[in-house]
């Protein structure tokens, strides 16, 4: 059979797709942004993938995330996502989680076993528990910053967190981690002003007040920004 990561191969190499074969991501959250990095490390055929999620498909969800559509609607995300990608590469080793991270529960996880971990969930309280794990265990992370009521996908970019403006959540992550002595952190932030959402969603989510508006274009944007990071880390990592 050909191998479907031979075009990828062509740019990247024999010994960096054997280097991504044998690395470990775990992805918190498989969302707007997480599903889309998840189902692009898929598809550059990283070796395990490790995906953390407790949340199911909703009809709210079709307009922007790659493993919401209506057949899938209730399923829990992590199951859609270990389907989907294992018709993409069925040699990946997929763990799932259906587990809403939080301080609490963090000591259920060994982060020394990833080789590099995404931040894609909404609480301010676990992004910052990712970052003090990863920090502790010396473990690559890269975090998404705020993508909600956003419209325009070319303002995003890679920057360590304390040169970031304008983001109101990367301000916060700011103070939060200057605290706890953390001195860098690599994010994905975009500078435009956040829009004001012009109507209200019915839809609940776990630990957010209000629920922000979204595109079909803006998060996928930015999940593959974040699997290129990775991406370009793991092969270049010594």
């Amino acid at each position: 059979m050909t191998n479907p990561f031979a075009r990828t191969e062509l740019l990247l190499g024999k010994e960096a797709m054997k280097k991504l074969n044998k690395s470990h991501v775990a992805v918190f959250g498989i969302g707007g942004v997480g599903g889309y990095t998840a189902e692009a490390l898929a598809r550059t055929g990283i070796g395990k993938l490790t995906l953390i999620d407790n949340d199911t498909v909703s009809i709210s969800n079709i307009n922007r995330q790659i493993i919401a559509n209506h057949s899938t609607v209730g399923q829990y995300k992590v199951d859609a996502a270990k389907e989907r990608f294992k018709d993409i590469n069925p040699d990946m080793i997929i763990e799932t989680h259906k587990t809403f991270f939080t301080p609490e529960n963090s000591d259920e996880f060994n982060f020394s076993d990833f080789d590099y971990v995404v931040d894609a969930i909404d609480t301010v309280s676990g992004k910052i528990e990712i970052v003090i794990k990863c920090n502790e265990t010396k473990t690559p992370v890269i975090s998404s910053m705020g993508a909600g009521n956003k419209l325009d996908p070319t303002a995003f970019e890679v920057s360590d967190l304390y040169k970031t403006s304008v983001c109101p959540l990367a301000k916060v992550m700011r103070r939060e981690l200057k605290k706890r002595n953390i001195k860098k952190l690599k994010v994905v932030y975009s500078k435009e002003e956040p829009l004001i959402p012009k109507g209200e969603c019915e839809e609940k989510i776990q630990g957010r007040r209000q629920i922000p508006g979204s595109t079909a274009f803006v998060p996928p944007t930015v999940g593959l920004i974040i699997a290129g990071e990775v991406i370009k880390d793991l092969i270049n990592k010594k």
